[in-house]
């Protein structure tokens, strides 16, 4: 090997060397900064997972402040005094009578951090009285619930019986708070209450009424009603008994409109027919051949037999076959 062969390999050599030396300086110092670098990571995410936490934190306690703020009191007791006592001012701002109104305690119901306590209300009035009622406790600043919302028709024409249950929540513990004596400001005059009477206008409650029929125009003759003082319209009558007094058949016709009932014997007139008789033969009932029908009304229009059965309507009549005539009708020529 001659000079210029060994100084080449020393050089190479001494790369080498050189790069090996690199190397492991760089593994020795790497892999503690390494370790210190995700050391540093660690401590940011919980450093930041710390402070979303503190302001979740004091995010939760103006809240349950404000919840505080709104409560009636700190303890169940007087909680429950100035709920009721609250209850009877609106009742009485609604144009309610506070002696149609019963109040039974509810609860108290224990929560986390809170226990929950309320009252039962019942009470009879003008379903527009009941509507400004309901308004004032929806809008009131205390905390409260309203539930199990019932309004059904009262005794009396105009009268409709509410049932509802008011809650609300008593802390415990109690974050210390400046109290203030909450007073309610809604008002009946308000626009808000005013959207609400189309639900009075609807009168859910009240029979119907089916529409008159249209104005005849000049020339054009009027349709007759069926009867004297019957509105046109077999759906409004339903046969409610086809019982006998002294031998002789009785029809009972329920007027659905009027919500009277009146009598009808063989030979008046119904419906644009006649009434022939009442069969009391047993028959499948139509449209469910697994039960029996005891009794049916028979009339006759236009030559032709119909028949309606106890329960059905008017309009719900169906034409008989021959066959199933009775023998008296069968018979006829």
């Amino acid at each position: 090997m001659n000079r210029r062969e060994k100084t080449l390999a020393g050089v190479i050599g001494g790369g080498l060397a050189l790069l090996l030396l690199v190397l492991g300086v760089r593994s020795v110092f790497r892999a503690p900064l390494e370790a210190l670098d995700k050391r540093i990571a660690a401590a940011r995410e919980k450093i930041a997972k710390i402070q979303s936490e503190r302001r979740a934190y004091f995010a939760a306690e103006d809240h349950l402040k404000d919840v505080a703020l709104r409560a009636f009191a700190d303890t169940v007791d007087e909680a429950g005094a100035r709920s009721g006592e609250m209850l009877t001012r609106q009742i009485l701002a609604a144009g309610l009578r506070e002696t149609e109104f019963t109040r039974l305690p509810v609860g108290p119901r224990k929560m986390r951090g809170a226990s929950e306590i309320g009252w039962n209300i019942k009470g009879d009035g003008p379903l527009t009285n009941v509507v400004s009622l309901l308004y004032l406790l929806d809008h009131s600043p205390w905390i409260h619930r309203t539930e199990d919302l019932v309004i059904a028709a009262g005794d009396v024409p105009g009268v409709v019986r509410v049932r509802f249950r008011y809650l609300t929540l008593v802390l415990d513990p109690t974050p210390e708070v400046q109290r203030t004596n909450l007073v309610s400001i809604a008002s009946l005059d308000d626009p808000n209450r005013h959207l609400l009477n189309s639900i009075v206008s609807r009168d859910l409650f009240r029979p119907y009424i089916r529409r008159p029929p249209p104005t005849p125009q000049p020339g054009q003759p009027a349709a007759p009603p069926s009867r004297p003082g019957m509105p046109p319209g077999p759906e409004n009558f339903r046969v409610v008994s086809l019982s006998e007094w002294e031998g002789q058949p009785e029809v009972h016709i329920r007027d659905l409109t009027a919500q009277k009932t009146m009598r009808f014997r063989p030979g008046d007139e119904l419906s644009g027919g006649v009434i022939v008789l009442v069969d009391y033969r047993p028959m499948p009932r139509p449209g469910n051949s697994l039960l029996q029908s005891f009794s049916r009304l028979i009339l006759k229009i236009e030559g032709e037999y119909w028949a309606v059965e106890r329960g059905h309507t008017l309009a719900e009549k169906r034409k008989l076959t021959p066959a199933e005539l009775p023998p008296q009708l069968a018979r006829q020529p």
